[in-house]
């Protein structure tokens, strides 16, 4: 089995981990859900060996994650567990941060619901969210690349598409999570970070 690439993780590794390094500096339990690759997942262990990043992912996408775990092993690296957030049991471990990429604009709307929902019960008091991806402020995209995005991704499955950040917002306050940071990053993503209260 060839190991899964995306040219994305390397294009956007370095500035997500710019930020993660700064907001996870006092964190030890990383949960990642949707590991995909498996690529962020090695590359963020090898840059911030103080936490146990802990990788999720629907079953289909862990032999890929275990391909590159095994290639570029890190002994704060964890084995990816299984996580569909709508039908999959959550961890039963608290994390003082959990981090997930290109998430949102692929689940269906009732995933991202539940998604923050689990979030909001897993991370602990003061625990960090960081939500990587496209985002939609006020229905507008304010780059040609990402109209063309959603276009395609709603095109090919009506459930997909970037979602509103005021619609993505409701739902992290419903978890108890307050907004710290929305950052700017390459190729017309957003970083939010959010804390539990």
């Amino acid at each position: 089995m060839d190991k899964p690439f995306s040219q994305a993780c390397i294009n956007n590794r370095g500035p997500i981990s710019g930020i993660l390094e700064r907001v996870f500096a006092n964190k030890r339990n990383i949960l990642e859900i949707g590991s995909g690759t498996g690529q962020h997942a090695v590359w963020f262990a090898s840059k911030m060996p103080h936490l146990s990043w802990q990788t999720s992912d629907q079953a289909q996408y862990h032999a890929g994650i275990n391909q590159w775990i095994e290639e570029c092993p890190s002994p704060n690296l964890l084995a990816p567990i299984p996580l569909n957030v709508l039908t999959d049991p959550w961890p039963t471990n608290a994390y003082d941060g959990i981090y997930s990429a290109n998430t949102a604009h692929i689940m269906p709307w009732e995933a991202v619901v539940a998604m923050f929902a689990g979030v909001g019960v897993r991370l602990s008091s003061n625990g960090i969210f960081c939500l990587y991806g496209p985002i939609k402020y006020q229905g507008e995209l304010d780059a040609q690349s990402n109209v063309q995005f959603d276009q395609r991704l709603q095109q090919q499955f009506p459930h997909q598409g970037i979602r509103e950040f005021h619609d993505i917002n409701r739902l992290a306050l419903a978890a108890e999570l307050v907004l710290l940071e929305d950052n700017t990053m390459p190729a017309n993503n957003r970083l939010l970070v959010w804390q539990k209260i």
